[in-house]
């Protein structure tokens, strides 16, 4: 099957979040014109064309990468454009005539699951949360989130949001690839108090399709934390679980958690 150009309308489903870099306001302090549509969203928007090539197979086994590096803004028009590269695709998403991520897919031979018993259970999110910093993002901590039950109503207004028109999710009542890749985000909110942070790319290994009805949680470790050009960046290793017993995703997860602009103010 050849690919598919995908157009969408943005949506900032994050307006309201406590994440304020998708605030307008507080954006354009960073030198933004508005609030950031969130990165795991336009990661959503880029899975659609391997799902459009490969189908139900790139969910059990297809690998991607995204890297955000201008905005996409909330109702503009993005296009994802993928193009063969390799043995997969190349994935270019365009807004306003500005290249805004690039990233990859590919469908290699399916692989084993990780072994879910080698990943340790984390905690269960503190209800007080400490400031993101060097301590509270130490490398080798672990990471969980207060688990999401995808019911059929949760999935359908996420397929809405993320304004997805492919029917093989309906169909099959299957969990959208974007909402995995966002539970990496809530294993750092749900952890320690960030102010504006920004979600600047992932690697992803899936393994199995998460199914409507199934409640999904994240094991993640900190694998890194460090300074680069005057942000502060952590690197999260984390295993998408569904019903604690199956293995979705592995993802490499890297987010600014205290952009530079904060350190100066």
């Amino acid at each position: 099957m050849p690919n598919v150009v995908y157009k969408v309308e943005a949506y900032n489903t994050a307006k309201h979040s406590e994440n304020r870099i998708h605030d307008d306001t507080v954006a354009r302090r960073f030198g933004f014109t508005g609030g950031l549509v969130p990165g795991v969203d336009v990661y959503a928007y880029m899975t659609h064309p391997p799902v459009a090539r490969w189908g139900r197979a790139w969910l059990d086994h297809g690998t991607a990468e995204c890297r955000f590096g201008k905005p996409v803004y909330d109702g503009e028009r993005a296009t994802v454009t993928p193009t063969d590269a390799g043995e997969g695709m190349a994935l270019l998403v365009e807004s306003q005539g500005v290249v805004c991520a690039t990233g990859s897919a590919v469908l290699p031979p399916s692989q084993p699951a990780p072994d879910l018993a080698a990943w340790a259970v984390p905690p269960v999110p503190p209800e007080e949360r400490p400031a993101a910093d060097a301590t509270s993002l130490a490398e080798g901590r672990l990471l969980g989130v207060r688990p999401v039950h995808v019911t059929a109503e949760f999935a359908a207004k996420y397929y809405q949001d993320v304004r997805e028109t492919e029917a093989l999710y309906v169909r099959e009542s299957l969990v959208h690839p974007g909402l995995i890749l966002r539970l990496c985000n809530w294993a750092l909110t749900h952890n320690v108090a960030l102010g504006p942070w920004i979600h600047v790319g992932s690697k992803v290994a899936n393994f199995s399709a998460g199914r409507v009805g199934e409640t999904l949680s994240v094991r993640a470790v900190v694998a890194r934390n460090y300074e680069h050009k005057g942000h502060l960046f952590v690197d999260l290793d984390a295993l998408v679980v569904a019903d604690d017993a199956r293995p979705l995703a592995r993802i490499a997860h890297t987010a600014i958690y205290r952009p530079r602009q904060v350190l100066e103010g």
